[in-house]
């Protein structure tokens, strides 16, 4: 087997805009957005990775999403954070990987589907799970909180949803936002007691 360049795996939480169920993950993703389009915000935390000899173990990043109604046609508005936390090797090979230059999901996703790349920033990442609770915050850039949505059948445990096209994982633990709030990249949204759109599950990438 061929050895990678890069790999990375970890635990992964989203929010967006769209009302619970978000349409874009069950329609793959080919029903319209809520809304006139789908803001979306994906925040990772690695827990084990590598790129070349650099390592990523505990480095967290984000991705920023804005489509338009039906996230399938792409034309979107795509942006990135990467934990400042990170020295100069890692913030090289980090920057890479989640802007889509060193190929893999992050690649896949810039070449098919974004028109507006607007940039890398560096700035501290808070990510923290408790339960079924996950949050957020990166300053000047983005916040949210979500709690997954638990299941009657087993106590602890959210309802999933299974074999999607979802990027970070093809199942996806449902979760709705108790607030969403995102200031950069011109992508500015306010969301908050909606009960709005949100997912996480552990992610596996590599190219």
């Amino acid at each position: 087997m061929a050895e990678h360049k890069w790999q990375i795996s970890g635990d992964y939480m989203e929010s967006c805009n769209c009302d619970y169920l978000c349409p874009c993950v069950y329609t793959n993703p080919q029903g319209g957005a809520t809304l006139d389009n789908c803001t979306a915000v994906l925040v990772f935390r690695i827990n084990k990775g590598r790129s070349g000899q650099v390592s990523l173990d505990g480095l967290c990043f984000a991705l920023l999403i804005r489509s338009g109604k039906v996230m399938g046609d792409g034309n979107w508005a795509f942006a990135c954070v990467v934990d400042e936390r990170a020295d100069a090797a890692q913030r090289s090979a980090l920057s890479a990987i989640v802007s889509g230059e060193a190929g893999g999901t992050p690649g896949m996703i810039r070449s098919a589907l974004v028109s507006d790349f607007r940039g890398v920033a560096f700035k501290p990442i808070d990510f923290r799970m408790s339960g079924l609770t996950r949050s957020v915050s990166i300053p000047d850039v983005v916040s949210f909180e979500i709690e997954g949505v638990a299941s009657r059948n087993r106590s602890g445990e959210p309802f999933y949803i299974d074999n999607t096209a979802h990027p970070a994982n093809r199942r996806l633990a449902l979760a709705r936002a108790k607030r969403l709030c995102v200031r950069g990249f011109s992508l500015d949204i306010d969301i908050a007691g909606k009960g709005n759109n949100g997912h996480f599950a552990p992610f596996t990438w590599a190219a």
